[in-house]
């Protein structure tokens, strides 16, 4: 195999060649108020993998109708969970990135939101800017569905599509039926419910995204 010369004079820098990992959740507005909840729903509603009607009879629906309604409603429910660090879903997924980062030895780990931010585009740039020559993309969503994970696809492509340069790209399978994650569930469920000090006489349990 011939070895790679040094780079020409003038030559841009080329960052040294990384692994990552970029972790999809899926939105979060920015705050928890009308303005910024009005934002996030347009971009969300907007998604014809999460809406599928025509958006000739679409949108002037949502525009006339939903988004001046349901933001406010929504930011009310916002702020009952919001919490010091912020959305908690976002704070959840940016410490589960940080923890990956933390135990996977020359991996880069991040982590973006489908609808909001950080953006899937802002991070697979940076990534890029990073050296990331390789991505695994991480929906967390573990079971398929064309409205979560086809929609990160979708995203992902997207923002790929105007790279003059564009590193190769890998999409996680669903793996709702993986061993370990089905243990992990178990473990999380038989931890918590041996911490309360009264036997539940039954458990609804349901799911939908991670965290």
């Amino acid at each position: 195999m011939r070895e790679t010369g040094p780079l020409p004079q003038n030559h841009p820098g080329v960052a040294k060649k990384k692994i990552g990992v970029l972790l999809v959740n899926l939105g979060t507005p920015d705050a928890p108020d009308k303005h910024a909840v009005k934002r996030y729903l347009k971009q969300f509603l907007s998604d014809k993998r999460v809406v599928e009607i025509p958006s000739i009879i679409w949108q002037p629906i949502l525009r006339g109708i939903i988004l001046n309604t349901r933001p406010a409603k929504s930011a009310e429910a916002y702020r009952l969970v919001w919490t010091e660090d912020g959305s908690p879903l976002a704070s959840y997924t940016r410490k589960q990135a940080a923890k990956l980062d933390d135990q996977i030895d020359g991996v880069m780990v991040d982590w973006a939101m489908r609808y909001g931010n950080p953006s899937i585009k802002s991070r697979l740039d940076s990534m890029k800017e990073a050296g990331c020559d390789r991505i695994l993309i991480a929906p967390l969503y573990p079971q398929y569905s064309g409205a979560t994970t086809a929609s990160v696809h979708d995203a992902v492509f997207d923002a790929i599509a105007d790279m003059r340069w564009q590193p190769a790209i890998r999409l996680l399978p669903a793996y709702h039926d993986d061993e370990a994650y089905i243990t992990a569930l178990a473990n999380s469920l038989e931890r918590d419910i041996a911490a309360l000090d009264f036997e539940p006489d039954a458990i609804v349990a349901s799911f939908h995204g991670m965290p």
